[in-house]
């Protein structure tokens, strides 16, 4: 395939008109090297970022202590429209260097003492979660796994083991491997029935499929910019806005305090999500993914979502029609934005792919994550290179 042919199929967007899709397009120019449909590992980045890089050169270049005010509202900025995005108030969200940071700082607010001692997950989460959440056992904790037996979530199985024992129900939004969503609105209500707090991994989803954690009642959301937010290297912890006078994280830094910013000695803890915070911030990845964020705000999740299942539902045909097994769920509420193909040696096919300038990635499965800014013509450029590949 060329690598700069324009798409001269239908418009995909259905809901964006052929002009302001290919402006869109017109913005990330990975998308002039490849076609791209690896935004559930690493999104692409739009090209505005280039000015912010210079203009954070000039910062450095020209350095003066009271550039801290700006980029402290920089980091506010971005925050609070993380925020928007997730339908959360100002202030309940607050940014860090990694998901790892900030889910062990969640941790550490509870007392893992009898009987409320347990924390459930399951054997699908990205392992950064079990593994954090299994060194909180020194403390007290018992991690309680809950075996899914494949790739889909068994969410009976899960529901019952959450009971009045359990302090902390941590789950994706979507599985890693396989796309498939969990039906938070369920989980939710069992977990509070019982007086259990749900954390929620929306590393997958965010920013490809409508989260809303006011309607949902969700107590904890984490994720992060590079997938489908089109960042880079900054994560984001929200927390629901009622229960923050309650937690007091063990894992923390000055920024966390109520007097921070005026540099004399905090006696408590900020009102706001940045009880969260750890010390001296690094504003330069929050900068670089306002950019990609903007973007996406202005064409709106609903609008990103009706495209995305529009995508996705393509490569599902088109895996139907040449015989390929399809893993994750077909039904479009329980499909995340990535479809997971099973092929015989994935991993060595994937790379093929990629010398064909077909980008997608292998987690045990072969992940296809088209995102609003592809189109069809795409979609069937890379489904007709993986059958060459599969008939080679």
């Amino acid at each position: 395939m060329s690598r700069s042919d324009p798409p001269s199929g239908p418009d995909v967007a259905r809901c964006l008109d052929a002009a302001a899709h290919a402006a869109l397009r017109a913005e990330f120019p990975l998308l002039e090297t490849c076609v791209y449909l690896n935004n559930n590992s690493t999104g692409a980045v739009p090209r505005g970022v280039e000015r912010v890089l210079h203009d954070y050169w000039q910062t450095l270049r020209t350095w003066r202590d009271d550039v801290w005010q700006g980029w402290h509202a920089d980091l506010d900025r971005y925050a609070d429209s993380l925020a928007d995005l997730i339908g959360a108030p100002p202030g309940s969200v607050v940014t860090d260097a990694n998901m790892s940071t900030l889910l062990a700082r969640v941790a550490s607010c509870f007392d893992y003492r009898p009987p409320r001692n347990r924390v459930v997950t399951t054997d699908l989460e990205y392992p950064t979660v079990p593994f954090i959440l299994r060194a909180f056992g020194r403390y007290g904790a018992h991690l309680d796994v809950v075996g899914a037996g494949g790739p889909h979530l068994d969410q009976d199985a899960l529901e019952a083991r959450i009971d009045e024992r359990t302090q902390l129900v941590c789950v994706s939004h979507a599985s890693f491997t396989s796309g498939a969503t969990v039906d938070l609105p369920r989980l939710v209500a069992r977990a509070h029935q019982v007086g259990a707090l749900v954390v929620v991994d929306a590393f997958q989803t965010v920013g490809v499929v409508p989260l809303d954690v006011t309607t949902l009642g969700v107590d904890v959301v984490l994720g992060g910019a590079h997938k489908w937010l089109c960042g880079v290297g900054t994560a984001f912890l929200y927390v629901r806005p009622d229960l923050l006078p309650e937690l007091a994280p063990a894992a923390t830094g000055w920024q966390a305090g109520d007097r921070a910013l005026t540099f004399q000695p905090s006696t408590g803890w900020a009102p706001d999500a940045r009880r969260f915070a750890g010390g001296t911030p690094f504003p330069f990845t929050s900068l670089v993914s306002q950019v990609g964020l903007d973007l996406l705000a202005g064409i709106g999740i609903e609008a990103i979502r009706r495209h995305s299942l529009a995508l996705t539902q393509r490569v599902l045909d088109r895996a139907g029609a040449a015989g390929i097994a399809v893993v994750s769920p077909t039904a479009a509420h329980r499909r995340g934005g990535v479809v997971c193909l099973d092929v015989p040696d994935g991993e060595a096919v994937k790379r093929r792919l990629a010398a064909r300038d077909a980008i997608c990635s292998w987690r045990g499965y072969l992940r296809v994550g088209p995102h609003v800014y592809n189109t069809l013509d795409e979609v069937d450029a890379f489904m007709d290179a993986l059958e060459k590949e599969l008939h080679r």
